[in-house]
């Protein structure tokens, strides 16, 4: 392989240096006249699904954008945009996708086949553009024609509860949605920072939910403002999403000084706009993504010379900052970031850890707290820490501290991010003894039929995570209000592509299709031993054929990364979205694992030509080649060039 520039490297090689096995399958496949295995047509999960927490149709939505699947026409005899049929496949599951495209760590891209290629697909940035384009073009979710009767309350306005009112609000149900905050997003809101998400770009995603006749009540903190007995009493089913808006205190001793806060107190206190600046050196402790957050909007903000100390401690509490903060010209702060882990293996996004080194925010791995220095009027002017190695044994984290290695950082500000908790005051019957609340794989409550929860009071985690748990709540409380037994959840729990949708948008007879969708000889409903493994199977790439795909360098977007001086007061969104023509071919990049695309590869090299179109009349996504078995020798050929493991050779076993 030539190692001169990436653009020359080879992509894939069937047969690496050193191999001299040849492997020949003829003893195999041929026994006498007849043959060991043909063809059939399996489809299966793309990893990217299989990786993503709010069961996203990736594959689907770009297959959509790359022009491979059609968008149906309409009643007016016109195909609807392929964005907006795009955003539909992509909102079954997720509602936010301008949000999410900006802030998800995108663990789908992690799980990507294409990463055996060259890198990537960069399905975040699709789903970015996707979601620019349906809030520029003002869409709106599609309306249920039927309603229920049924009530549900929905406690806390965050992903997951704005997730489960949106599922069923589309199922016909009555939603109310209770928070005890002025405005709704839960963590997107109060917990990220505006340069991350756009205040305007949040208010429109939850807009449409509203919009499906979603009800709130603001302010309003159930537990305290209503009892759960009450609730109980007006509404058939109950979620609950609340959230882990709590901070963690910080586990060394006098860690209730007055400028020792936790990232939860500093975060919302920012984003409601009562801080203004911080002092001149910050401490961050933690090392996930709210730290950095944290440390951010800490060097952004700066400080104030000759400000009073107390300012700071009276904004984060809850009252305004002192006027001097709108007067006074502010400087840069100090911020360091501190991690048990070294910074290669923090748990925060390498892309924001290099933003923050990039900003002048210093982080320090491989450290961890032991102690507060205070000064006379008990506030905190150092915080003590030691070198120590952190690993995480049989699920548990194991933190050695080196004898003899402590020393001080100097802060006017010390702010905990360790770790988030719930605020179970007046809901203390949900808490199981460990800070969370313990649910089944439907997410209903244990021992408590038609209450059900999700996000942060299960686990803390990501937002797509919490995404996730409301969409899989709300069918679990669909089949609850009607009276039916939860379903057994499917091993790989994501939405799919579904053949039958596809059969009806082209108008072709459904008489013969049956379920498990599987296709006879004769049956015009489906192709040939056609079988969706998608409920039970992940196709790797070792299944696939990487041969067929050339390097092709991902196209990333535009990000701003500002200097140690640009940053100060710099509150400007850092990412811009692709341009249509960049999605289009970002999306072309995608290896459809485990669903035909349409190469033509098993057509072209059939020695038989025993694998056809089908007539294009008859032919959908999923139903774009067939086989003659009366041709088929079962030669494996269609099988080894098929790029996305579509054609297995299952037949005759």
């Amino acid at each position: 392989m030539s190692a001169t520039t990436e653009e020359t490297q080879l992509n894939f090689r069937r047969f690496k240096d050193g191999d001299n096995k040849v492997r020949a399958l003829r003893d195999k496949i041929f026994q006498a006249s007849w043959s060991h295995k043909c063809p059939t047509y399996i489809q299966s999960t793309p990893p990217c699904q299989g990786s993503c927490p709010s069961g996203e149709d990736i594959r689907g939505y770009l297959s959509i954008t790359r022009g491979t699947e059609k968008p149906p026409v309409g009643a007016d005899g016109k195909p609807m945009p392929w964005q907006e049929y795009a955003w539909r496949r992509l909102t079954e599951a997720n509602p936010f996708p301008s949000v999410m495209g900006r802030v998800c760590p995108a663990p789908c891209e992690t799980g990507c086949n294409r990463n055996e290629v060259e890198d990537h697909v960069g399905i975040n940035s699709v789903e970015h553009f996707l979601g620019e384009y349906a809030i520029k073009n003002n869409l709106k979710f599609n309306k249920p024609t039927i309603s229920t009767g049924k009530k549900v309350a929905i406690l806390g306005g965050g992903p997951g509860g704005l997730s489960c009112a949106y599922q069923l609000a589309l199922k016909g149900h009555e939603v109310t949605i209770f928070d005890d905050h002025e405005y709704l997003g839960g963590m997107m809101r109060y917990g990220i920072p505006g340069f991350r998400t756009p205040r305007n770009v949040l208010d429109a995603e939850i807009q449409r939910i509203l919009d499906l006749g979603v009800k709130t009540r603001m302010n309003c903190h159930v537990g305290k403002d209503i009892t759960l007995e009450q609730i109980r009493k007006e509404f058939d089913a109950v979620f609950l999403g609340m959230g882990a808006q709590s901070g963690r205190a910080l586990p060394v001793p006098d860690s209730d000084a007055p400028n020792v806060v936790t990232a939860m107190s500093f975060l919302s206190a920012f984003n409601q706009g009562r801080l203004k600046y911080v002092g001149k050196r910050v401490v961050v402790v933690g090392g996930g993504d709210t730290s950095v957050d944290v440390a951010t909007v800490a060097r952004r903000l700066g400080h104030i010379e000759n400000a009073k100390p107390t300012d700071l401690d009276r904004a984060i509490a809850g009252q305004m900052a002192h006027d001097v903060a709108e007067i006074s010209a502010k400087q840069g702060a100090d911020v360091t970031l501190t991690s048990i882990f070294p910074i290669d293996k923090m748990q925060a996004n390498k892309h924001e850890i290099e933003q923050a080194l990039a900003e002048g925010i210093v982080i320090l791995g491989g450290v961890v707290p032991v102690g507060l220095i205070k000064d006379a009027n008990g506030r905190a002017t150092a915080l003590r820490v030691a070198k120590c190695e952190a690993k995480i044994a049989g699920g548990k984290l194991e933190v050695n501290q080196i004898a003899g290695s402590e020393y001080d950082l100097e802060a006017d500000l010390v702010v905990s991010a360790i770790g988030q908790a719930v605020d179970f005051t007046g809901l203390e019957v949900f808490d199981n003894g460990r800070g969370a609340i313990a649910a089944d794989k439907n997410y209903q409550v244990q021992g408590q039929p038609g209450t059900f929860a999700g996000g942060d009071v299960i686990r803390p985690h990501l937002l797509t995570t919490a995404i996730g748990h409301g969409s899989i709540a709300a069918d679990g409380i669909d089949r609850f209000l009607a009276g039916e037994d939860l379903e057994k959840r499917p091993k790989i729990d994501a939405h799919q592509f579904d053949l039958m949708r596809k059969i009806v948008e082209k108008g072709l007879p459904l008489s013969e299709i049956h379920e498990p969708l599987r296709g006879t000889y004769a049956s015009t409903g489906a192709i040939h031993n056609f079988d969706n493994r998608s409920d039970r199977y992940i196709i790797p790439h070792d299944e696939l054929f990487l041969g067929h795909f050339s390097y092709t360098p991902r196209l990333k977007r535009k990000i701003i990364t500002l200097d140690t001086e640009a940053v100060l007061g710099n509150f400007e969104e850092r990412i811009e979205p692709l341009s249509e023509a960049q999605a289009i071919e970002e999306a072309k990049r995608c290896m459809s694992c485990g669903l035909c695309f349409e190469c033509d590869n098993c057509v072209v090299y059939c020695p038989q030509t025993a694998v056809f179109r089908v007539p294009k009349s008859k032919a959908t996504t999923g139903r774009y080649v067939d086989t003659n078995y009366d041709k088929c020798i079962g030669c494996h050929i269609c099988h080894d060039v098929c790029p996305t493991g579509y054609i297995q050779m299952g037949l005759g076993d």
